[in-house]
């Protein structure tokens, strides 16, 4: 079953030639179509990659009868619509983040594929597949910090005036929010992941830099409170000096690990054989190749996570991060814009279950 795989992108945007690349290094893997509502877009792509089909209308990508995967690479707000269609058309799904920019859209998502169960579907949060994430998330699980107290994940960025200058980046309607929903969601998935969830949360939001330029936030903060006990925070803002810069850090009664950039800043242990150990353990990590069309922010772990979905087809099994699975982080970011909003406390539901081990770190 699934020997070959033939694919269709919808939404021909940056993102899109991350995911041609990627389904081009598997075997017996073909990118059927491209679409976007842009003929030039799909043109472009068509010909960069050779694909052989191209279509402003998705429903005609969703009409043939050869496509068994669809990557919706598209606007945040049109993902459930053309989800949903997929499925009914009986097609795998692999949407990109946000899943969705408002919770009926996620709900209705979630819906639509516990209607068609058979078929798969996964939520792009490639930083689960980075060494150094699946280390800090053996480590939690295995309460090698001690009593975990707090976690943070910050996210310093710079995205001038330009580049909101479309339809749809800056906007309540299609985006849902701005450095938070977009640039942040991955850093925000991977802290939630790592520590098993986000149970409430009271954040802050202000457009302090693109006043006039964006109906949504540029700089947010957030107070948290994990399922396990921890308390921990969010930092993002669209609007720094530093073109990009992230930061995550796990303290505890036993140790401690900062990261940036992936790289460690502090490693400290109460136990000096613990903190050798880690130390050459985070030296040792090692993240997936990546592709030539992928911008370095997005890290190399896109082509993994495809790569893991493909497999999935082929072995009948669930994709290491499935749309349920994903739904978690698209809900602490709707909760953040939610209590800034109402200037509350705001409950997060409980993640899906996640495996107890991530596999050897590789």
């Amino acid at each position: 079953m699934y020997e070959q795989v033939r694919v269709g992108i919808i939404g021909c945007g940056v993102i899109s030639a991350t995911h041609i690349e990627s389904y081009q290094q598997i075997e017996d893997v073909e990118v059927r179509w491209v679409c976007d509502l842009k003929e030039d877009r799909t043109e472009k792509r068509a010909e960069q990659y050779d694909i052989p089909n191209t279509t402003t209308d998705y429903r005609e990508v969703l009409a043939d009868d050869q496509v068994d995967l669809i990557s919706v690479c598209t606007d945040h707000f049109s993902h459930a619509e053309i989800t949903q269609a997929a499925f009914e058309a009986g097609k795998h799904v692999i949407c990109e983040k946000a899943l969705m920019s408002t919770g009926d859209g996620l709900d209705a998502m979630l819906t639509a594929h516990a209607a068609k169960p058979e078929l798969k579907f996964s939520g792009i949060f490639q930083h689960r597949f980075e060494g150094v994430n699946r280390l800090l998330r053996q480590m939690v699980d295995d309460g090698q910090f001690g009593e975990v107290l707090t976690a943070t994940v910050q996210v310093h960025c710079l995205r001038p005036d330009s580049y909101y200058d479309d339809d749809w980046h800056g906007t309540i309607a299609k985006e849902g929010g701005s450095v938070l929903i977009n640039q942040a969601i991955h850093f925000v998935d991977a802290l939630a992941w790592i520590m098993g969830g986000v149970k409430s949360l009271c954040a802050v939001k202000d457009n302090l830099a693109h006043k006039d330029v964006i109906e949504t936030e540029d700089t947010l903060t957030a107070a948290l409170r994990f399922y396990n006990g921890a308390l921990g925070t969010i930092e993002v803002t669209s609007a720094s000096h530093i073109n990009w810069e992230f930061t995550l850090a796990i303290h505890g009664t036993e140790g401690s690990i900062e990261l940036r950039n992936n790289k460690p800043l502090k490693v400290r242990f109460a136990d000096d054989q613990a903190e050798k150990r880690v130390q050459q353990l985070l030296e040792t990590a090692r993240d997936p190749e990546g592709v030539e069309g992928a911008r370095s922010h997005y890290g190399t772990a896109h082509t993994a996570q495809i790569a893991d979905f493909i497999e999935a087809l082929r072995n009948n099994r669930d994709p290491f991060v499935t749309g349920e699975m994903a739904a978690h982080a698209n809900r602490i970011v709707l909760a953040c814009y939610q209590s800034a909003e109402q200037g509350k406390w705001v409950d997060v539901p409980a993640p899906v279950d996640q495996p107890k081990s991530v596999g050897e770190v590789q």
